[in-house]
């Protein structure tokens, strides 16, 4: 059976408390949808105020789950999915092992 991972799961929870606020989830799936995207393009579309898209996007950015690219005066975002398959792993792990739990609970 797999071992906990404590690093892993720290990460899989910081990660999941990023994207799990309504507006960051938001962001995250228009980015997905979009692929690299301009920063004015994710505010002007899903109807934000910059300031509030700039704070979410820098918790995205600080939990890895998005990456930037500097062009000129303009930084595109897109999905980092190297970052939410380690998260994936680190869940399997957990749910490989709850069955197992289960079990024990009902001896």
């Amino acid at each position: 059976m797999a071992a906990f991972n404590q690093r892993d799961l720290d990460t899989a929870t910081e990660l999941l408390r990023a994207i799990t606020h309504p507006l960051r989830l938001s962001i995250v799936k228009f980015v997905d949808e979009k692929g690299i995207i301009n920063v004015n393009k994710i505010y002007n579309t899903l109807k934000l105020e910059q300031s509030i898209t700039s704070q979410h996007l820098r918790i995205l950015r600080g939990t890895e789950v998005v990456d930037t690219k500097r062009e000129g005066k303009f930084i595109y975002y897109n999905v980092n999915y190297d970052k939410i398959a380690q998260v994936k792993k680190a869940l399997q792990k957990f749910y490989t092992k709850a069955p197992a739990a289960a079990e024990l609970v009902k001896r």
